[in-house]
């Protein structure tokens, strides 16, 4: 099971705080799963559409529990998907024109009512009821192991503004892009998804995406500490690499004899272990030296090695008389 469908069949066990919650939620997934018809004779026609099995079942629920309506179901398997959808009828059956207007879906002599259907929303639970019913016809939400996202795929521009108003208050800043004729409302924040799936009451599911986030976040700590590890590593072969080439010009120049002894320990210790860094090559010392004190030893052999070089480069200018230059 995907955890959006998880998600949902969690969301399909929540009562309402209120009687008016059950009419919201309903009024939410059948403007979204819904298909509204007027019929020749002047009735209406409603064709549902769910692929989430927990959101047929509230949706029949709903309809039998709040107008004993019949809701004939069939389900189809596409042959190129193996996901099942199902469709839920609801006949005119002589009152479907009072339910859809108790519901916000249509206005009497006016057609239907596009957005959200705020005669039914004064409740702030209410106002939760409707995102719930909202998400579970049209949302979806991203693995939290993988990713951080959760999306509702409406039917129209102004619906989508209203869900997207209403979630302001509860510190929700959604936003709204287009795809494929949807107006689609997202959220991709961690802390945006936490307090959406809180309006809902969705407590399980939070727990799931809070303890998703934890898990990455070690993940992340333990990859940081592992590649600075690995860059330490590097930075101390590369410095190694530079302390041998500077001892063998030690050798040339100066010689491991004209050293003083610190130093010249200095020198064969390091020829020795030839990878460790200058922190683990001072625990080698007896007494152990710290890095502090590698670090000046070997800025002294730099030293040396400078000095060296300007005396055989004094040495060899002065070697060069005046005469020598003139021609013969």
């Amino acid at each position: 099971m995907s955890f959006t469908a998880r998600v949902k069949d969690e969301l399909s066990r929540i009562d309402g705080s209120c009687d008016e919650c059950a009419y919201v939620e309903l009024s939410a997934i059948m403007r979204i799963c819904g298909t509204l018809s007027l019929q020749g004779d002047g009735t209406y026609f409603m064709r549902m559409s769910t692929e989430t099995g927990a959101v047929a079942r509230v949706m029949i629920k709903l309809i039998h529990g709040l107008f004993g309506l019949d809701t004939p179901m069939t389900m189809q398997r596409s042959s190129l998907q193996r996901a099942r959808t199902y469709l839920i009828d609801i006949p005119d059956q002589g009152k479907l024109a009072g339910v859809l207007a108790r519901l916000g879906i249509i206005v009497p002599g006016r057609g239907q009512q596009s957005g959200i259907p705020t005669q039914l929303l004064s409740r702030r639970c209410c106002r939760q009821a409707f995102v719930r019913g909202a998400f579970m016809a049209g949302g979806f939400i991203a693995d939290p192991t993988r990713d951080f996202h959760l999306e509702m795929a409406l039917a129209g521009e102004e619906l989508a503004q209203g869900i997207a108003g209403l979630l302001v208050p509860f510190g929700i800043d959604a936003r709204i892009n287009h795809r494929r004729g949807s107006s689609v409302l997202y959220v991709k924040s961690f802390d945006e998804i936490v307090l959406l799936l809180r309006l809902m009451e969705a407590d399980l599911s939070v727990r799931t995406v809070e303890s998703a986030r934890r898990v990455k976040s070690l993940k992340n700590e333990v990859n940081r500490r592992v590649n600075a590890e690995l860059a330490n590593q590097a930075r101390s072969i590369g410095a190694a690499a530079d302390q041998l080439r500077l001892i063998d010009d030690v050798e040339r120049l100066v010689g491991f004899k004209n050293l003083p002894h610190a130093l010249k320990e200095f020198c064969l210790t390091r020829r020795r272990n030839p990878t460790v860094s200058l922190a683990q090559l001072g625990r080698l010392f007896d007494p152990p030296a710290s890095k502090s004190a590698m670090y000046h030893r070997a800025l002294r052999l730099e030293r040396l090695v400078d000095e060296a070089l300007d005396e055989t480069h004094s040495q060899t200018r002065g070697d060069v008389r005046p005469g020598d230059l003139s021609r013969p």
